[in-house]
């Protein structure tokens, strides 16, 4: 196994197990391993610290153990994911007979960092962020199937959009196990139909259901506005909350299409809902006052940190017009998952939002991911969703 020898003193991180290893703190080499392969890293004094999958890139080595005696094997990861399965049923959310979409696997809160495995009713969804567990795959669909038993019928791997494409990896996505075209599931009782094959991320938006079960409670005979719909999640709560009118926009005619899908499938032939394609800005300035809750819920705005300024312009740009439009005792859910933007910067870009629109608005939820997206103590970077649920006078 090659051996990465760090820098002096830049070892304190991972002595608070902090999980990646960058590359300016790396003094060099033993040997050249491959993208993907697995390295053992040994401070500035070669005392052994860790081990993980190396990579080209600012994040060098992502650490899968800190313990020289533990192999990386089908042991390891069968031991990784019975792990993540225990804790996913301690919560309540694996074995729900009401639920059966969830996160099984949450990168580095799951201590396996580059992985992600959700679950839909009997299909898996894996997705590699990295190129070792790229690698490392089938090992991890063999154990996957192992730990799952007759849970699970079908492993999908997509991973096409999510691997470095310096790697030079060329991954296919496709089904590993199985091949079953069933893809609805359920969510607290509510049906989707899930799109792995062609939709974003892994398919649905697994980290908002505690967020879209919140919002039905505020939903009755009120007047819905769930802006960047996607697949429709918060418009179906809201409408088995019994909202008087739900409408869900989306730029992208593919998403209203499955929005419209999903709604039918749980509410068929209620008049209460309608969508449209069409811009979120154009849509807020063009719209009256007639909505009383509003969910904002936009793609990530900053992917990258050089990207932070404008992500801010545009929270506080939105905001703005959903504090101006919003009638008098109205709800607002917005949110931010953009992981370059702190819960601290989101706060003020709302708050600045509301001070612009001259409103008067209150806390009444601060909101994060739920618990089968779970973050590291040692990685508080991990926590990407935040929201908030305000009161606007």
């Amino acid at each position: 196994m090659y051996k990465v020898y760090l820098k002096p003193n830049k070892e304190e991180s991972l002595k608070r197990f902090h999980p990646w290893v960058f590359s300016g703190a790396i003094a060099h080499f033993d040997g050249e391993p491959e993208e993907g392969e697995v390295v053992e890293i040994y401070t500035s004094k070669k005392e052994f610290i860790a081990k993980g999958h190396f990579q080209i890139g600012s994040i060098a080595v992502r650490i899968l153990t800190f313990r020289q005696e533990e192999e990386i094997n089908a042991d390891f990861w069968k031991r990784k994911l019975s792990i993540a399965y225990d804790i996913r049923r301690s919560i309540g959310i694996a074995g729900n007979p009401t639920n059966n979409t969830y996160r099984l696997v949450h990168g580095e809160g799951d201590n396996l960092p580059g992985l992600v495995i959700d679950i839909y009713a009997r299909t898996a969804v894996m997705q590699a962020h990295s190129a070792g567990m790229h690698l490392d795959r089938m090992a991890i669909a063999d154990a996957l199937t192992e730990v799952m038993g007759n849970q699970i019928d079908n492993i999908y791997y997509k991973s096409e959009t999510t691997l470095p494409f310096k790697a030079d990896l060329y991954p296919e996505n496709g089904f590993l196990k199985g091949g079953s075209t069933d893809n609805v599931a359920m969510e607290y009782g509510l049906k989707f139909h899930i799109d792995w094959l062609k939709g974003q991320k892994t398919g649905f938006f697994v980290d908002q259901r505690e967020n879209r079960s919140l919002l039905e409670r505020y939903a009755k005979d009120r007047s819905v506005l769930n802006m960047f719909c996607y697949t429709g999640g918060f418009s179906v709560y809201a409408m088995r909350g019994d909202a008087k009118l739900v409408h869900s926009v989306d730029s992208s005619a593919k998403a209203i299409d499955l929005t419209n899908k999903n709604i039918e499938l749980n509410f068929p032939g209620d008049t209460r809902h309608a969508a449209y394609a069409e811009d979120a800005f154009k849509y807020l300035d063009r719209m009256g006052d007639q909505y009383d809750l509003i969910v904002l819920d936009p793609p990530a705005f900053a992917k990258h940190r050089d990207a932070l300024r404008n992500a801010l312009q545009g929270y506080r740009k939105l905001n703005v017009k959903a504090f101006e439009k919003i009638k008098p005792g109205g709800i607002l859910f917005t949110f931010s998952c953009s992981q370059a933007v702190s819960k601290e910067n989101f706060r003020t870009a709302v708050f600045t939002a509301a001070a612009m629109s001259g409103r008067s608005v209150r806390i009444l939820h601060q909101l994060t991911q739920p618990a089968d997206h779970p973050v590291s103590i040692y990685h508080p970077e991990g926590e990407y969703l935040k929201g908030l649920v305000l009161y606007v006078e």
